[in-house]
């Protein structure tokens, strides 16, 4: 895929504030600081699109960014921030929640794991989450330039073996680099296939 516009739309706190338009939506969330806002820009390709910050929990809104008028990529506000207080964090925690099981035109959530970390609780439990609700997945493996290949290697099958013992099948797993821009195409023509599905199942009636 390839991506010819990028424009920002809208931020909101509602779900039901959402675009009205029917398109699909493919929503990215992670852990703070895991490079979402690096990733959103390196996969557009519009620097600046996502605002980016070595300030954990800068990402506070549900943002809209539409793709090629064709459909629209989420900006989720990260999950596991501790130094904000304790409303804001149930707030947040609701907010996200409500977009991901509420939200009919999301079709995808990208969940963000840093590749230089060993599995976390909170991002194996919000893994779970979605599974256990049916919400369709992808995990993103980012940072893997800052790292050798091995090191790499040896989280992800870590992460494959965790799941391993509670799904059936284990969630698909992309590996990326916001700085070699390694990974982009291969994430890009997987949302153009997920994109192609929706489409032909729309065509058919389902």
């Amino acid at each position: 895929m390839e991506i010819k516009k990028a424009t920002f739309v809208i931020s909101n706190t509602d779900y039901r504030k959402c675009p009205d338009t029917g398109l699909p939506e493919y929503a990215f969330i992670g852990r703070s600081n895991v490079g979402k806002s690096s990733l959103i820009n390196m996969l557009t390709g519009v620097k600046g699109l996502a605002k980016t910050s070595e300030k954990p929990g800068k990402t506070q809104l549900i943002n809209h960014f539409l793709i090629n008028g064709d459909w629209y990529l989420v900006d989720l506000p990260g999950y596991g921030y501790a130094r904000t207080s304790k409303s804001s964090r149930v707030r947040w925690q609701k907010m996200i929640v409500d977009y991901i099981l509420k939200r009919e035109q999301l079709v995808n959530v990208f969940v963000l794991v840093d590749s230089r970390i060993p599995p976390q609780a909170i991002d194996l439990e919000f893994i779970n989450f979605l599974g256990q609700h049916g919400v369709p997945l992808i995990i993103v493996f980012t940072k893997i330039d800052k790292q050798k290949q091995g090191e790499v290697a040896r989280v992800i099958a870590n992460y494959r073996n965790i799941l391993s013992e509670v799904w059936e099948e284990v969630p698909e797993m992309l590996t990326t680099s916001s700085v070699t821009r390694f990974g982009r195409d291969r994430l890009l023509d997987r949302i153009a296939e997920i994109n192609q599905l929706v489409k032909d199942s729309k065509e058919h009636g389902n």
